[in-house]
């Protein structure tokens, strides 16, 4: 599976809908925290991450969706600047809600909460963010957002999150953990929501 670091042309054959993970929050710095549905806005490096990706960027696209978490839908703005595009909010994109979790460094959960962090560690669809939604919940959701994306007349731009994105290649989740997954990254995919190798725009 290609990542890239440049949203590809429009025109790229195949091309469907590009997944694109938001720019850099302060959570994203050790020590991570588990971000969910807090609204933690880009930092300034998030910020030059998104204009760098959407810089050369060639209109076309039919769409622009985005999670409403805050750090998507800024992502998003920035991305639409270039696409001349605004985008539209849907929170099927966003990241799964991570009940108490959320706020707290995961190596405090993980020593805190060891059985539930094993169970989180080991993506079983039944696994629930105690006090918020299950993987298999996530999973469903995000499915359904795709499958109205590719339905679109033509390709479009989806912005979101690390989780998100993770389902959507890994639906079966045992690869979950392994998908490095850099902020700012890009996935292109084809009409049958599978990745397909792009080229970054110049």
């Amino acid at each position: 599976m290609q990542i890239a670091d440049r949203i590809p042309a429009p025109s790229t054959p195949g091309l469907a809908v590009v997944l694109v993970r938001h720019g850099e929050t302060d959570d994203n710095l050790p020590p991570l925290r588990f971000q969910g549905r807090r609204d933690t806005p880009l930092n300034e490096t998030g910020r030059a991450q998104m204009r760098r990706l959407a810089s050369g960027t060639q209109t076309g696209y039919a769409g622009l969706l985005s999670s409403d978490l805050d750090r998507a839908v800024e992502s998003a703005r920035i991305v639409g600047g270039s696409l001349g595009l605004e985008p539209q909010l849907d929170p099927r994109w966003s990241e799964s809600h991570r009940g108490r979790w959320e706020g707290l460094p995961m190596d405090d959960v993980a020593s805190a909460e060891p059985e539930l962090w094993a169970a989180w560690r080991a993506t079983d669809p039944a696994f629930r963010f105690p006090g918020g939604e299950s993987l298999a919940e996530h999973r469903d959701r995000v499915r359904a957002a795709l499958s109205d994306a590719l339905a679109a007349e033509g390709p479009v731009v989806v912005v979101c999150h690390g989780g998100t994105i993770r389902l959507l290649l890994e639906p079966d989740l045992a690869h979950f953990h392994d998908l490095e997954l850099p902020n700012a990254a890009v996935i292109g995919l084809g009409r049958d929501g599978e990745p397909i190798r792009t080229e970054s725009q110049t």
